[in-house]
């Protein structure tokens, strides 16, 4: 055996240096960081057929920052309504499958069933989730309304248990939230709800505002009207205490919710179907309101977009916002900036309204209204100038809130029909959310497992749609940053846990039948 000396040893990292080697000891090779690990665990289960089962379980452990398209009341599921409805001893109506009202009797000929009577007869008790949802939609789709139909007339049936239910609900939806690791929703909560008749007494009056709202043939001239509205608005005995009444009962129902875990804010808005003066007062009191408390975040527009009122008024409801955009800032810091608004525009498709209908709307959501996010945007590719319109988007940074569940019962619109890879190649900001989970009956986790499946998106896309959602949010900067360090620290811990199941998942052999 040849004994190591000093001499030996200098002689030998000098030949091992001649030839390129090097004299330290052989170093492993660096394992991957578990985002990368991650990264290609996601890979592998979206590589041939979806390995669905695991996705899911991946899609669920996944930080999803924000539900940022979410509706309060059609997020609840049916069976949360019920629970408060039989706590109240509240009744149904056996024939409608209506909430009995109080003060009121069911229809001639029917029962007012308690909720544990109606439980109990199961044929009964399935229907009213067809009614109250779109459970079971595809199996009795011949016995039923159309699906864009049927999926805003359920709110006509449980509207009136959202609002006094309003604790129990968001409590509810952040348990939800917490369950599948969403830290942050942004809910359209309700209109403020100023009445026109409460304004103006005489019935001719309000007639004669909504004739002179819808004859204004340009932004010059809606504005000469909408001035005049506001002054009488500002003479109003009603209307400051009708706000307060508002940001009342919000603060009160919202106790309880913001934790080390978990954040709420809230949009108000109007509905698009109303007349326009009942349109324009639930905006301004929308953009009083979020002027005033620090909860309200944002103003949106709602209701079925290829309603004939909509489409007949949608250019002035845009000319409302732009005319409110003007005249109301909200402070922030030592600086004001611009109401922040998510408008619902572009929730339409060929066949559902005449081509001409699809050729303006998010245009003007984005051009008139100045809107910052945009939920659904579906029909773009039927806008005018769609190219210049996302290139538009892109670079003031309007994001869109892809909805694929309610998109694809709605509109008939899935896959790809839809205009996701579109949105992509124009790097258009991109947000998953839920819109109605309750009336869809899913969350956002499955928002995630649908965008992977079909569109296998990588792990990177993945997480950037993730922190958009705080990004886009309407947040202020300190709730903003708070947001972020909570996303990041969830993500060290999502990864770490998904790179050891990735070790143990891609070993197994996969066999199918």
């Amino acid at each position: 055996m040849i004994k190591s000396t000093p001499r030996l040893n200098t002689l030998l990292a000098s030949a091992l240096l001649a030839i390129g080697l090097s004299a330290q000891p052989l170093q492993a090779k660096p394992v991957a960081s578990n985002e990368a690990q991650t990264a290609r665990f996601f890979a592998h289960l979206l590589s041939g057929t979806p390995k669905t089962s695991i996705l899911n379980l991946f899609v669920t452990q996944l930080p999803k920052g924000g539900d940022l398209h979410h509706h309060f009341s059609g997020a609840i599921y049916a069976e949360n309504y019920l629970t408060w409805l039989a706590a109240q001893d509240g009744k149904i109506d056996s024939c409608t499958l209506r909430v009995v009202q109080a003060g009121s009797s069911p229809a001639t000929g029917c029962q007012a069933l308690s909720v544990a009577q109606l439980q109990q007869d199961n044929a009964k008790y399935r229907q009213l989730l067809t009614l109250w949802s779109d459970a079971d939609y595809g199996n009795h789709f011949h016995l039923q309304v159309p699906p864009d139909s049927n999926f805003f007339n359920t709110f006509s049936y449980f509207g009136a248990l959202a609002m006094p239910n309003a604790a129990q609900g968001l409590a509810s939806l952040k348990q939800r939230a917490i369950d599948e690791n969403v830290s942050y929703i942004e809910t359209m909560f309700s209109a403020v709800g100023f009445k026109q008749n409460v304004l103006y007494a005489q019935q001719a009056r309000i007639d004669e505002v909504n004739r002179a709202l819808r004859l204004a043939s340009s932004q010059a001239e809606v504005n000469a009207v909408l001035e005049a509205v506001v002054g009488d608005v500002q003479q109003s005995a009603a209307f400051a205490p009708a706000l307060q009444s508002y940001i009342g009962k919000l603060e009160q129902a919202h106790q309880g919710i913001d934790d080390e875990r978990f954040m709420m804010r809230y949009q108000t808005y109007a509905a698009r179907t109303q007349d326009p003066l009942q349109v324009f007062l639930d905006l301004y009191a929308g953009y009083r309101v979020a002027v005033q408390s620090p909860l309200v975040v944002g103003v949106n527009i709602v209701a079925p977009e290829n309603n004939y009122v909509s489409l007949r008024d949608y250019t002035l409801h845009m000319r409302m916002f732009n005319f409110l955009n003007e005249r109301i800032k909200v402070s922030s810091g030592n600086t004001s900036r611009a109401m922040n608004l998510a408008l619902h525009a572009g929730e339409l498709t060929l066949g559902m309204v005449p081509p001409e209908d699809l050729q303006f709307h998010i245009t003007e959501a984005v051009d008139i209204a100045n809107a910052r996010r945009i939920g659904h945007g579906v029909d773009i590719s039927y806008e005018k100038e769609p190219l210049k319109l996302m290139n538009t988007m892109k670079s003031r940074d309007v994001a869109i809130e892809i909805n694929l569940t309610s998109n694809e019962f709605i509109l008939g619109v899935k896959g790809n029909d839809h205009p996701y890879l579109l949105y992509a190649a124009y790097d258009v900001p991109m947000i998953i959310s839920t819109d109605d989970a309750g009336v869809s009956r899913n969350n956002l986790s499955n928002q995630y497992l649908l965008l992977a499946t079909r569109y296998s998106p990588s792990y990177k896309t993945l997480k950037t749609y993730v922190y958009n959602s705080i990004r886009y949010s309407f947040l202020n900067e300190a709730d903003k940053r708070l947001a972020y360090r909570r996303l990041d620290k969830s993500f060290v811990q999502f990864e770490e846990k998904m790179a050891r199941l990735y070790q143990k998942v891609k070993h197994k052999p996969h066999h199918s039948r």
